[in-house]
């Protein structure tokens, strides 16, 4: 339990125990993340209506939305892949970003409607699933591969998502959360004599409440308020078998299949990575390397290594696996980066027989392993670890 003092202004308070911010006001406020999650709002719209990039070949000219790419991907009968890059890149923005408007809105005109604690619980569920800023990324890659051998050029809606997917990471880095709690309900002492053996502090908006609320729900945000997440250990192992029985197909299999002149050329990740080094873009094979490869299976790897900690009650190296899993918890999302590629890039390439683009067998099984281990590292608890290391009575 740790008594946070008021902070002034580029002050920070951080965890004794393993260095983590518990709160910082060095370049937060309320204003400029309610200016940004408000123009990313509006911003969305155009991404969303106009196109993105188009490109012209032999008298031909294709261009590509946000939307094409969903709908080439459900004629091909790639199912599972265009629902997920329909919420990830599409709904969830929307959702999140107008939600985080209103409740920062709420906040500086002074208005406490009863939902408002649950609505800002929501947004920082949504925070890690609303995903343009990992779509721009997938544009810039998809760009790279296609701007190879062909003039492409950026559209107004491409210039939007730009900006869209800057200001949303903006208003992540300026949201103040511990001050938004604060205005939406204070902390409440609690009663006289109350030890810190007989609390329970919420996991999302950090209220501490006494013990007997197990169970119930937190009084500022609604979250059910537990002293640890139920089933987390057997949850974490059943996705993370899932994960490995998809990681090996998902690299194995072409993520994408080309059609030039009549010729069949699949792609898998490996290949794309050796594409964009061979066209001089070296940093981008880097970055499709890390989130592709890498970073699933330091997930996958890493969330093992904490169940088996959690097993063997292992003491060593605490501090090191909380902080990676936070990393875990945090890069996980940038591995969609090679599936929003694929439905940037597939609307551009369509020249009937001169050349065409679908995507593959691999897609949908990247695109699982991706959320799988998201939900993985969503659902396992951290504080196992140090449970199990203090033993049955620490």
């Amino acid at each position: 339990m740790q008594d946070l003092p008021s902070l002034q202004g580029g002050g920070a308070a951080v965890c004794p125990t393993c260095d983590h911010w518990l709160e910082r006001t060095s370049g937060r406020s309320i204003t400029a993340a309610l200016a940004c999650a408000l123009a990313t709002v509006l911003l969305l719209f155009p991404a969303n209506l106009l196109p993105l990039m188009s490109v012209s070949a032999l008298g031909m000219s294709r261009q590509s939305y946000i939307s094409s790419g969903v709908l080439a991907l459900w004629n091909a009968q790639w199912v599972i892949v265009a629902l997920m890059v329909t919420v990830f890149a599409i709904t969830l923005p929307f959702v999140r970003f107008t939600m985080l408007a209103v409740v920062l809105a709420s906040v500086r005109l002074n208005r406490r409607p009863s939902w408002l604690g649950r609505a800002f619980r929501w947004t920082i569920h949504l925070d890690v699933w609303s995903m343009p800023d990992v779509f721009l990324i997938g544009c810039a890659v998809g760009y790279s591969r296609v701007s190879a051998n062909l003039s492409v050029t950026i559209d107004w809606g491409g210039r939007c998502l730009i900006a869209a997917a800057l200001l949303s990471m903006l208003s992540r880095a300026t949201l103040d959360r511990r001050t938004v709690w604060r205005a939406i309900a204070p902390e409440q002492p609690l009663p006289s004599g109350q030890s810190s053996t007989h609390v329970i502090s919420c996991t999302t908006c950090d209220l501490v409440v006494p013990a007997e609320a197990q169970d119930e729900g937190c009084p500022r945000c609604g979250a059910r308020v537990s002293v640890r997440r139920r089933y987390a250990t057997s949850i974490t192992l059943a996705l993370i078998i899932a994960g490995f029985a998809l990681y090996l197909p998902a690299n194995i299999y072409p993520m994408s299949s080309d059609t030039q002149l009549g010729q069949l050329v699949p792609h898998r990740i490996v290949d794309g990575i050796m594409e964009l080094y061979r066209a001089g873009l070296w940093p981008l094979g880097i970055l499709i390397f890390c989130t592709s490869i890498a970073i699933p299976l330091l997930k996958l790897g890493g969330l093992g290594w904490f169940l088996l900690s959690v097993r063997r009650r292992s003491q060593h190296r605490l501090v090191l696996k909380t902080r990676l899993y936070r990393l875990i918890d945090e890069v996980g999302r940038w591995s969609n980066v090679d599936v929003f590629t694929i439905s940037v890039f597939v609307p551009l390439l369509q020249f009937g027989a001169l050349a065409s683009a679908r995507a593959d067998t691999g897609a949908t099984a990247f695109i699982l392993v991706v959320v799988l281990t998201m939900i993985a590292s969503r659902l396992f608890d951290p504080r196992l670890m140090w449970d199990a290391a203090l033993g049955p009575h620490g």
